[in-house]
C-alpha cells in the first residue's frame, strides 16, 4: 500500500451499543474502498474484526478491532469498538485513539444505554460524532423514529445529512441533501452500485423538509453563512461542508448519515463523508497536551515528519505462535521497520521489527509510517497498554487513558491443583490484553481474586485462559476478610508446662485484655514489675498473643483494636525459654479473650450510584434490604438523574453491578471505596460464625 501522511490519513472509532451493527459497517467500509477482498458477515463468523474464537462462538464483538479504508485519496484507519458495557474498555481505548467518533444506531432497537454511554464518552473527548443509523432493510425499520430518538435522549444537534428512500425491505436508495440527488441502488449489488437521479416526486416534500432544517442548521453555527442565507442567498454544497466540519470540530453539530451495510447501501457516500466531514490527524493536533518523561516540564507534540518520534500504545493482544502485538498511534516523527525506539514510560529500547497496519486479523508490513498513522508491530520486550514509544534523545509521555474501574470481583483457583502456577501466569497476560482485567492476592482470606466489568466480561476472560493458557479454573463468591474484636475487659492465666524427661518446658503469664478505638490497632504493654518474668522472656509472650489473635476465637478472623496488659506470672530457671513463654502467650489469649465478649466487624464500602430518577425509588430500595445506610442524593441535573450515596457491606455487594443492571436498565452506574470495619448485627454474625464452623470442619474431614 502506498505511504499516507498526516493531512491524508482520518482516524475514526466506530462506537455503539452491542448488536447495533458496528462491525458490519466497518466490514463493509473496508471491502467497498476494496481495501479488504471479502465481504464478510458476523452470522457466518467471517466478519473482517471479529476473528477471535470467543468473538466468532458468542457473534458478537469482545476485543477492540483495526481495519483501515484506502479512499479519495485517504486512509481512513477505522477502529472498531465492543458495544457490550462489560467490555467498554476497550471502546475508551478506542476512541482514545481516533480523532473522531462513528456512532452507530440500530434502526430497529434505537438508542440503548451502550449508545449513550460513548456518544457522551465522545462528546467528553470532544472528538467530532457522525451518527450512523444501520440496518434500515430490516423489518420495523423506522428512520423518522429514530432520528427523534437521538434528538430527544442524545443531543438536540443532530441534523440528517441523508434521508432514506423507504423503511425496511422498501429501503432501496438515499437522499443525500448535500448533493441535492437520490441514489437509487442496484438489486443484488455487492458493492454498493447505484444509480444517481433526480429527487423522485413523491419524496420531494421529504427532501425539501429535511434540506431546509439542514441549511437553516449549519447557517446558524456560524455568522457569515446566516447573514447570507437571511438575505436569501442559496448556500453551495462546499460551503455547506465546510460549515458543517467546522461546526462539528466544536460540537455544534452531529450529522446523521444512513446506510444498510449488509447491502452496502450508503456505505460509498459515507466513506466520501467521512474524508469530506472527520478532521485529518495534522488539524486535530491541538487537542493533545504532553507532558516529558524527566520532571514535570510541559512539551509540544506537532504531527509533522521532521518532529521527534512518539507514539502512545493503546492495546496488545496475544496472539498463538506471535506473541505480543503492541498497536500504537503516532503523534509526532515517523517510524521505521526495524527501527530503535524508547520506552518512555519503562525505560527501554524496542525495535520495530515487522512494522504492520492491521486489517482484521492479517498484518501488511510496511516502510513507513507517518504521524497521525495506526501501526502494530509484534514482540516487544516490555510493552504494554499506555506505555509511550519515543526516542532517548527526546524522551516523552504521553497522557494516559483512564479506563473505567472494575466492579465484579470473583475467587478464581485452578480446577487441577498443578496448574495453579499457569494459572497465575495467565491471569497477568489477560491484564495486560485488558487493564480492565484486574488480578491480586488477599493474604487475608488466601485467595486469588479476579475483577472485571461484569460477569460476562470475567467469563470470556476464563474462555481465553483455557484456550491460550491451557488452564480450566473455576470461580467463587470471594470470602470477605472479617475481623473480631473485643466489647469488655477481662483478665487470666497463661500457663504452659510440659515435662518429657531432661528439661521440660515451663512459661506462666497473667494478662488483661481490653478494647481500644476502632483503627487503633493492637497495644501490648509491659506491666511485669518484680522480675516475675525475666525481660528477655517478654518479647516472646507478645509473639504469642501476636499469633493467637490472628486467627480470633469466633471464626478465626483477625482479632484487632485491643490492648494486653502483661502483669504478672514466674518462670523456672532451667525449664524456661522463649518458646515456652511464647506458649504460654497464646493460651493467655486463648483463655481470656473469648471472656472479653468478642464480636465480629465486617468491611463496609461507601458507594455512589448515577441513576436516572424513574428507578430512583428501586435502587434505594435496594440499597436498605442489602442493611446499607443512605447518607443523601443530590441531583446530577442532567439526563443522568440523581446520586445516591450510601454505606453498604461489602458482603452485600457481591453482583451488585449486575443487580443495578437490571433495576436501571443498564443505565445507572456506580463506584465503591473501602470506608470501615463497624460492629456486625448478631444474626448475620451467627450465619458468618455458623458458616466458618462448617467450612473448618470440612477441611478437618478432608485431612
Amino acid at each position: 500500500m502506498r505511504e499516507y501522511r498526516s493531512a491524508d490519513i482520518r482516524n475514526v472509532a466506530v462506537v455503539g451499543h452491542g448488536a447495533s451493527g458496528k462491525t458490519t459497517l466497518v466490514d463493509a467500509l473496508a471491502f467497498v474502498s476494496g481495501s479488504s477482498k471479502r465481504h464478510g458477515s458476523v452470522k457466518d463468523g467471517t466478519a473482517l474484526t471479529d476473528h477471535t474464537a470467543e468473538e466468532i462462538d458468542r457473534g458478537f464483538s469482545i476485543n477492540l478491532g483495526c481495519a483501515f479504508a484506502e479512499w479519495m485519496d485517504t486512509k481512513i484507519n477505522l477502529i472498531d469498538t465492543p458495544g457490550y458495557l462489560d467490555f467498554q474498555g476497550d471502546a475508551v481505548a478506542g476512541l482514545a485513539a481516533g480523532d473522531g467518533a462513528l456512532v452507530v444506531v440500530s434502526s430497529t432497537a434505537g438508542v440503548e444505554v451502550g449508545t449513550e454511554k460513548m456518544f457522551r464518552e465522545a462528546v467528553t473527548r470532544a472528538d467530532p460524532v457522525l451518527f450512523v443509523v444501520s440496518m434500515l432493510d430490516k423489518e420495523n425499520a423506522n428512520f423518522d423514529a429514530i432520528y427523534q430518538q437521538i434528538k430527544q435522549r442524545l443531543t438536540s444537534k443532530v441534523i440528517p445529512v441523508e434521508v432514506p428512500i423507504g423503511n425496511g425491505p422498501e429501503f432501496r436508495g438515499i437522499m443525500n441533501l448535500f448533493a441535492k440527488c437520490a441514489y437509487i441502488y442496484k438489486p443484488g449489488t455487492k458493492s454498493g452500485e447505484y444509480e444517481e437521479v433526480d429527487i423522485p416526486a413523491d419524496a420531494q416534500d421529504t427532501y425539501n423538509h429535511y434540506h431546509q432544517e439542514l441549511i437553516e442548521a449549519i447557517s446558524a453555527t456560524d455568522d457569515a453563512l446566516l447573514e447570507r442565507y437571511l438575505e436569501g442567498v442559496e448556500i453551495g454544497r462546499d460551503e455547506a461542508i465546510a460549515g458543517m466540519k467546522e461546526a462539528m470540530k466544536r460540537g455544534d453539530l452531529f450529522p446523521l448519515f444512513v446506510v444498510s451495510s449488509e447491502k452496502t447501501f450508503g456505505i460509498s457516500a459515507l466513506l466520501t463523508e467521512i474524508v469530506q466531514l472527520m478532521p485529518s490527524a495534522y488539524e486535530m493536533e491541538e487537542i493533545h497536551a504532553f507532558k516529558g518523561a524527566e520532571g514535570d516540564k510541559t512539551v509540544e507534540i506537532h504531527a509533522e515528519d521532521t518532529a521527534p518520534f512518539s507514539a502512545h500504545v493503546f492495546k496488545t493482544t496475544s496472539e498463538p505462535h506471535i506473541g505480543e502485538v503492541s498497536y500504537f498511534r503516532i503523534f509526532s516523527g515517523t517510524v521505521a521497520n526495524g527501527q530503535e525506539v524508547y520506552n518512555a514510560t519503562r525505560d527501554g529500547i524496542e525495535k520495530m521489527g515487522h512494522l504492520s497496519v492491521a486489517q482484521g486479523k492479517d498484518r501488511v508490513e510496511v516502510p513507513i509510517l507517518h504521524p497521525g498513522d495506526i501501526g502494530c508491530v509484534a514482540k516487544l520486550r516490555n510493552t504494554h497498554t499506555n506505555d509511550t514509544l519515543s526516542t532517548r534523545e527526546h524522551p516523552v509521555r504521553l497522557p494516559q487513558i483512564h479506563f473505567p474501574e472494575p466492579i465484579v470481583t470473583f475467587a478464581v483457583k485452578a480446577t487441577a491443583r498443578h496448574d495453579e502456577e499457569k494459572l497465575q501466569q495467565g491471569i497477568h497476560r489477560l491484564h495486560d490484553e485488558d487493564p480492565t482485567f484486574e488480578t491480586r492476592y488477599v493474604p487475608e482470606t488466601h485467595e486469588t481474586v479476579i475483577s472485571g466489568m461484569g460477569e460476562r466480561h470475567l467469563e470470556v476472560a476464563m474462555s481465553k485462559l483455557k484456550r491460550k493458557a491451557g488452564v480450566s479454573a473455576e470461580l467463587a463468591r470471594p470470602r470477605i476478610a472479617y475481623r473480631e474484636t473485643l466489647t469488655a475487659k477481662a483478665e487470666g492465666q497463661g500457663r504452659h508446662k510440659k515435662q518429657s524427661g531432661g528439661r521440660g518446658q515451663f512459661g506462666d503469664c497473667w494478662i488483661r485484655m481490653r478494647p481500644t478505638p476502632r483503627g487503633k490497632g493492637y497495644d501490648f504493654i509491659d506491666e511485669i514489675v518484680g522480675g516475675s518474668i525475666p525481660s528477655k522472656f517478654i518479647p516472646a509472650v507478645d509473639k504469642g498473643i501476636q499469633e493467637a489473635s490472628a486467627r480470633g476465637v469466633l471464626a478465626g478472623y483477625p482479632m484487632v483494636d485491643f490492648a494486653v496488659e502483661l502483669f504478672d506470672g514466674s518462670y523456672h530457671s532451667v525449664d524456661s525459654n522463649e518458646m515456652s513463654f511464647k506458649m504460654a502467650g497464646i493460651q493467655g489469649f486463648k483463655t481470656v479473650a473469648p471472656k472479653c465478649r468478642p464480636v465480629l466487624l465486617e468491611p463496609l464500602d461507601e458507594i455512589e450510584i448515577a441513576t436516572p430518577d424513574q428507578y430512583l425509588g428501586d435502587v434505594m430500595g435496594d440499597i436498605s434490604s442489602r442493611r446499607g445506610k443512605l447518607l443523601g442524593t443530590d441531583s446530577l441535573g442532567d439526563a443522568r438523574g440523581t446520586r445516591v450515596r450510601a454505606i453498604v457491606p461489602q458482603a452485600e455487594m457481591h453482583l451488585y453491578a449486575t443487580d443495578l443492571h437490571s433495576m436501571t436498565h443498564g443505565r445507572g452506574t456506580f463506584t465503591r471505596k473501602f470506608h470501615g470495619y463497624e460492629q456486625m448485627p448478631g444474626e448475620a454474625a451467627q450465619k458468618v460464625i455458623e458458616e466458618s464452623a462448617k467450612t473448618k470442619e470440612g477441611e478437618l474431614a478432608e485431612v
